[in-house]
């Protein structure tokens, strides 16, 4: 299926047109012929009264002509121009230029003076005949006065006319079809404009859809910046509530680790163990659920395309100068011109925490780079170090909120949770293998960027 409009409208313009100069070149056609064919007998009774008007009886009673036809083509042999006058199924006499036996004119019952008109077949091919006939006695038969040209004459008329006519038709055809061309690309042209101002917004932050467009999609672009606006101030609203929740909830988390701490100093350290460890959970739980509705208010917006090699590059340098101490190599493979349709800030709290998970369980080496088996609509991420990494049960519960497959490690264990979360909700996708390094492997699916 065609699911370009601009070449569906080419299409049926195209077609369209091509039936409309068909069916006028076959009416044209058809017309001209009745045309010719119509001139054509018309000649020929021109030339019946002519030849009828030339008849005269010698006095031996013999047919003469006064003088020859004004028509010089009557006078040359087999010219295809013939006359005859017959009676009584007897040949009297003929024009200079038919050879042969007599016409052979089917008999129409002729019972008037009127002209009739016969094919017949000729000296020189078939004929188209004009018949007469003139009674000098009414008691004997009449003069049978035969006047034919030969039918390749008005073929070949026909023939040139619609040769001329298909070499009409079809330059007309060409124009209208390239007319069409133009005028629907010079309709579809404010669209262009469209795409491209949809790219400045998507691409380099501009606040609206800005452009001069025609009044019939100026309403539309109107209500396309109304709902940006309208967006992003319900993001500017989202996050700040949710910072304000993060504030509120801070002091009452602080005094119930406070809590805890004078219940262990007075013994109760069972309670303030539980208390820590339910603290702990509920500080997941809110770390969580702000980022996930940080990110989902973002991904409401039109999604800007970010480098994919320089936000690696911004990750490993920050990452590296933090675990600084463990004297890991840490390298970024990915080209700077990798685009994906990600926001940057969300881009890099993935590749950050996929990055810092691999730095806490590397050995010596942890790796960022693209895999490029996944054709032109994803971009794939790997992160991979040379850790004792994780075994394949574990691939999977890693990723629930707050779960950690070692229960001395340290973290919240909510990484990988937002990690995936983050990779859903652009259309992506991450999961777990065994890297090539003998340690764990993180492969993030991101849309590339158009």
């Amino acid at each position: 299926m065609i699911r370009s409009l601009k070449t569906r409208l080419i299409i049926v313009a195209t077609i369209w047109i091509a039936i409309g100069v068909v069916v006028a070149g076959f009416l044209l056609s058809r017309v001209s012929k009745d045309f010719l064919i119509s001139q054509f007998y018309e000649e020929l009774y021109v030339h019946l009264d002519e030849l009828q008007s030339l008849m005269e009886l010698d006095e031996n009673g013999q047919f003469r002509l006064q003088r020859p036809l004004s028509d010089p083509r009557y006078l040359k042999t087999l010219s295809g121009f013939y006359w005859e006058i017959q009676k009584g199924g007897q040949m009297l006499a003929r024009s200079a230029s038919l050879e042969g036996p007599k016409l052979d004119v089917p008999d129409d019952d002729g019972v008037d003076a009127q002209v009739h008109t016969h094919r017949i077949k000729g000296p020189t091919g078939e004929l188209l005949v004009a018949e007469r006939l003139r009674w000098l006695d009414t008691s004997r038969d009449p003069l049978r006065i035969i006047i034919g040209t030969d039918r390749h004459f008005l073929d070949d008329e026909l023939r040139k006319f619609n040769k001329v006519l298909v070499w009409s038709l079809g330059t007309l055809a060409l124009s209208l079809i390239g007319a069409a061309v133009l005028l629907l690309l010079y309709a579809m042209a404010p669209f262009g404009q469209l795409r491209e101002a949809l790219s400045r917004l998507r691409n380099n932050g501009a606040p609206g859809v800005s452009g001069t467009f025609p009044e019939e999609v100026q309403p539309l672009i109107d209500d396309l910046n109304s709902l940006l606006l309208a967006s992003g101030e319900q993001m500017l609203r989202a996050r700040t509530q949710a910072g304000n929740i993060a504030h509120g909830l801070k002091t009452p988390m602080a005094i119930l680790v406070d809590e805890a701490h004078r219940l262990e100093q007075s013994g109760a350290t069972h309670a303030a163990a539980v208390i820590r460890q339910q603290c702990r959970r509920m500080q997941s739980q809110i770390d969580y659920q702000i980022a996930r509705a940080r990110a989902a208010v973002g991904r409401a917006k039109p999604v800007a395309a970010s480098s994919l090699g320089e936000t690696a590059d911004q990750v490993v340098r920050a990452l590296g100068r933090l675990h600084i101490d463990l004297r890991l190599n840490i390298e970024n493979r990915i080209p700077a011109n990798v685009m994906v349709a990600c926001e940057a800030q969300d881009l890099n709290e993935m590749l950050g925490n996929l990055v810092d998970n691999a730095c806490k369980h590397a050995r010596s080496t942890v790796v960022v780079r693209t895999n490029e088996d996944d054709g032109d609509d994803f971009v794939s991420v790997v992160v991979e170090d040379d850790g004792p990494g994780l075994p394949p049960e574990a691939w999977d519960v890693v990723f629930k909120i707050g779960e950690q497959w070692e229960s001395g490690s340290t973290g919240s264990g909510l990484g990988l949770a937002i990690v995936r979360d983050l990779a859903q909700l652009y259309g992506g996708s991450v999961e777990l293998g065994r890297s090539s390094l003998c340690g764990l492997l993180a492969h993030v699916r991101l849309p590339r960027a158009g």
